[in-house]
């Protein structure tokens, strides 16, 4: 528990020191691709609140980020449905469904990466 406090504080940071352009990046190397990315726990409902908070606030400053590539309305949009669906996960643990359908990498990323 210690260890994952210390982790998301260190994110939090990371994430709060990112400039534009990088804060993206960022949320996607440290919360969505590690093996025990807070985005996967999420996903299987076995996310603390802290995990979260975390996630939504990464979602929240990734909105105001600007897209290297594609329409910045599209992606107010995808990360807006991703805050929506976090929201609804903090509201009821069980209810992922919303969140799954949002975490969509391969729409994102032929979208706003071309890959």
């Amino acid at each position: 528990m210690k260890k994952t406090a210390i982790t998301l504080l260190a994110i939090a940071a990371s994430l709060a020191t990112a400039s534009a352009g990088d804060v993206t990046k960022k949320i996607m190397k440290d919360l969505h691709k590690p093996e025990d990315a807070i985005c996967k726990k999420v996903g299987k409902g076995e996310a603390t609140s802290a995990d979260l908070d975390t996630l939504l606030k990464g979602y929240q400053d990734m909105c105001a980020d600007t897209p290297s590539k594609g329409p910045k309305a599209v992606w107010v949009e995808k990360c807006q449905a991703l805050i929506a669906g976090i929201k609804k996960v903090q509201a009821n643990k069980d209810d992922t469904g919303d969140f799954k359908k949002a975490v969509n990498c391969k729409a994102c990323h032929d979208t706003f990466k071309g890959k």
